[in-house]
């Protein structure tokens, strides 16, 4: 596609659609440790080439370009992130960028009991939980996993250290964990959680699963209305959720909708890949490589030079309501 050039900024990521891009989705691992049945049901398989993922160093070279642009909130994403021996450095090095307001996790907690500590210790400032069902057994057959147990041993132990909210994310399949909705809403009841429900997407390896178990987060927002839930106003640097809260709740709830009308509209987040390949759009091209402009810290003009030009070719939105998933084959190889 044609790069189509975008206007001086002074030094901002802006599309052609006027849209600003605070929010930075790193992965850091394309692996993960469980088999969750909408994205991995085989289990993570290495690809052919043996691109290692992003170094540290590589890591702290392409924040600093994206916060000299104005990005000010990370989330680090995987695959499972946790599982590199070097997460805890990671976080350390994000945080050395003062201009980085929040770092933030998403992960499917399995070594959140034991290590979230050291992880607030070094400047860890949010966590997002994958949580599929409040049923041990059905956590188990969505995961492939047995670890209910010590995956809400975590989310406690977070609490514990001094996280004020956990974010608790969960993939609502019809006929499956749907019943789970009411489960969810009673625990959040006296808890500090924002419980997110996302609306099943369709990938490309996964055409049949979705159209067995997709379940309209419309109906879920209808539920949530009808019993008192208001919707609150988003912030900047929020993700792409819609949040409700009701004054009977300590918790609230957020609902993630990508098939929804103007979805894309308000689009404030870019991605780049564990090897350095920046991405537009959750479901969209192969990806623009960074890396070679990562090895150096002269290069950072160039660097962010080619992160604004990149913008150029952004499309106004994605096309998943025309069943089109461009080239995503799941969500673990771009962390969601």
């Amino acid at each position: 596609m044609q790069q189509i050039p975008i206007r001086d900024v002074g030094g901002t990521l802006v599309d052609r659609y006027a849209r600003q891009y605070h929010y930075l989705r790193l992965s850091i691992t394309d692996v993960c440790n469980f088999k969750c049945n909408y994205c991995l049901p085989d289990g993570y398989k290495p690809s052919a080439s043996r691109t290692p993922f992003l170094r540290v160093d590589e890591i702290r070279r392409v924040i600093n370009g994206f916060a000299e642009l104005g990005t000010r909130k990370v989330r680090l994403t995987g695959g499972e992130p946790t599982l590199r021996k070097d997460f805890t450095a990671i976080i350390d090095t994000v945080r050395q960028n003062a201009a980085i307001d929040t770092i933030a996790l998403t992960t499917n907690g399995y070594r959140m009991a034991k290590s979230v500590h050291e992880w607030r210790a070094a400047g860890l400032d949010a966590i997002n939980v994958s949580v599929d069902s409040l049923d041990p057994k059905l956590f188990h057959q969505i995961t492939g996993e047995n670890l209910f147990h010590q995956v809400m041993a975590g989310i406690e132990r977070a609490l514990e250290v001094g996280y004020s909210q956990i974010k608790v994310n969960s993939v609502l399949m019809k006929g499956l964990n749907e019943r789970d909705f009411n489960a969810f809403l009673r625990w959040v009841k006296d808890k500090p959680i924002q419980m997110r429900f996302i609306e099943l997407m369709q990938t490309g390896e996964m055409d049949h699963f979705f159209s067995q178990y997709h379940l309209s987060g419309a109906v879920l927002m209808q539920k949530l209305q009808q019993n008192g839930w208001q919707l609150q106003q988003r912030a900047l640097t929020d993700g792409p959720a819609k949040v409700f809260t009701h004054p009977d709740y300590v918790g609230s709830i957020g609902l993630i909708m990508p098939y929804a009308k103007n979805f894309c509209a308000d689009c404030n987040r870019l991605r780049v890949s564990a090897k350095g390949q920046l991405h537009l759009c959750l479901f969209g091209e192969e990806g623009i490589d960074l890396r070679d402009l990562l090895q150096a810290d002269s290069q950072q003009a160039q660097l962010k030079l080619r992160l604004q030009q990149a913008l150029g070719s952004k499309r106004e939105h994605h096309y998943l309501h025309q069943g089109d998933s461009g080239v995503r084959a799941h969500l673990a190889s771009i962390g969601g």
